[in-house]
């Protein structure tokens, strides 16, 4: 059981630690923030809707939209800062890719006819309006957590200046009470308890209370501040593409590799051989020399397949004409691991998406034997609602993370060619289970 001194340690680190004091300077700075920002935007709006009839009064207009995109990028400075809440800029005007791009110049070379067509403008134009209706919770968790929080807990120090009432008397003078609590004055020592007490309390929930306050400032800086589901979408998409188009060039690189380096001198060497037959032939030379060439030939041929064999199955494994199961099924029973594998698909997938699933079921059994150095592992495929999910579960040593350098990075870049998810769940120890999420239709 943790002792009285590590619980009231764990209280103060909690309430007046580095993250709780950058959430109350945030409390206390956005209300302010969030007033001067509604009332220039909306003073500059008004003139320039007066005015739009005149050139004035758009460029009013623009340069409103343009305060409010600067403030929103203060704002996102903030929050990310002292909030550690990262949102993520909507972009140029415009957009990114191709497109977008062009869209952009367009717009940039409208001036300011470029930036009142900017949805990400008005968006934040509609955040430096809404900003005061969220930041007042937070500063009002502030002043009632901290600041009577700790007046309430230094009572018996500032009784003199913790007064609520003052009385005149007849003869002109002025007197001061102290504290009241249900008609009693709280000024001996035994009944400085109540707001000691009460103070203590506040303070402690006063993260709490703070945290739940910037609930909806947080929500609405991440929905008007950054990317829109639109853009969001065509960001992911501009990426996965261009994982995509890495991709396909690595295995083109590596099929050429592959083939000149080992396929091709194979065959070269057949080729040289089969004249080498000939001239013997020719020569009417010994049965045994022509058999030991000819044997040396076979055995290049051989190898040949062999090689072509691996290099097509890199591409596209021939099992999986056979379906998703029977190719688990083989990968399962060449696994240098035991493996359990549960299927339940129904209709067949794609081959798109069979292929994906088949690759990633076989680079995580080959993690968990290389790298986690497990025991045993269990497959678990599913096909419902739409979405085919592959489970892959290991009792390795675990702390694999996505986006480490490790080999699911390059799982996950594949798995969102086809608009996929993948998540992994391992914890120090073990198990880790990783979870591939692929259209099913």
């Amino acid at each position: 059981m943790p002792s009285l001194r590590s619980r009231l340690r764990t209280l103060a680190v909690a309430t007046f630690g580095r993250r709780a004091l950058a959430a109350v300077l945030y409390g206390v700075i956005a209300l302010p923030l969030a007033l001067a920002g509604f009332l220039l935007t909306l003073v500059g709006l008004a003139l320039g809707g007066a005015l739009s009839v005149t050139t004035l009064g758009l460029w009013l207009l623009a340069a409103s939209v343009r305060g409010a995109l600067a403030l929103g990028a203060l704002q996102r400075g903030l929050a990310r800062r002292l909030l550690g809440l990262e949102i993520e800029p909507p972009g140029a005007p415009g957009g990114t890719g191709l497109l977008g791009r062009r869209r952009g110049v367009l717009l940039d070379r409208a001036g300011w006819r470029g930036v009142l067509l900017d949805r990400a403008g008005w968006r934040a134009v509609g955040c430096a309006l809404l900003t005061p209706f969220t930041a007042v919770f937070a500063y009002a968790a502030v002043v009632v957590g901290y600041v009577y929080g700790v007046l309430l807990t230094l009572h018996p120090l500032l009784k003199r200046w913790n007064y609520n009432t003052v009385h005149s008397g007849t003869d002109g003078s002025v007197h001061h009470v102290s504290l009241e609590l249900f008609g009693f004055q709280l000024d001996s020592w035994p009944r400085w308890l109540i707001p000691f007490v009460a103070g203590l309390l506040l303070l402690a929930l006063a993260p709490v209370l703070l945290h739940y306050a910037l609930g909806p400032q947080r929500a609405l800086l991440t929905v008007l501040l950054g990317p829109d589901a639109a853009t969001r979408r065509i960001r992911t998409l501009e990426e996965t593409r261009a994982r995509a188009v890495d991709d396909a060039a690595a295995t083109l690189r590596r099929i050429e590799r592959d083939l000149h380096d080992g396929t091709q001198a194979r065959l070269v060497s057949l080729a040289m051989q089969l004249t080498m037959i000939r001239e013997l032939v020719t020569a009417e030379a010994a049965p045994d020399r022509v058999l030991a060439v000819v044997d040396t030939a076979r055995g290049s041929a051989t190898q040949a397949i062999t090689d072509l064999r691996h290099l097509v199955k890199g591409i596209h494994p021939p099992v999986l004409d056979e379906g998703l199961h029977a190719a688990l099924t083989t990968l399962a029973a060449d696994s240098a691991l035991p493996v359990t594998l549960t299927t339940d698909i129904g209709t067949r997938p794609t081959p798109a998406v069979e292929t994906i699933a088949y690759f990633c079921a076989a680079e995580l059994l080959a993690n968990a034997t290389k790298h986690a150095r497990a025991t045993a592992a269990a497959v678990d495929v599913t096909a419902r609602d739409g979405v085919l999910r592959l489970r892959v579960t290991d009792d390795g040593r675990g702390g694999a993370v996505v986006g480490a350098g490790s080999g699911l990075t390059g799982l996950l870049a594949r798995v969102r060619t086809v608009d996929g998810a993948l998540t992994c769940d391992s914890p120090r120890g073990g198990p880790t289970v990783v979870t591939v999420e692929l259209p099913h239709t």
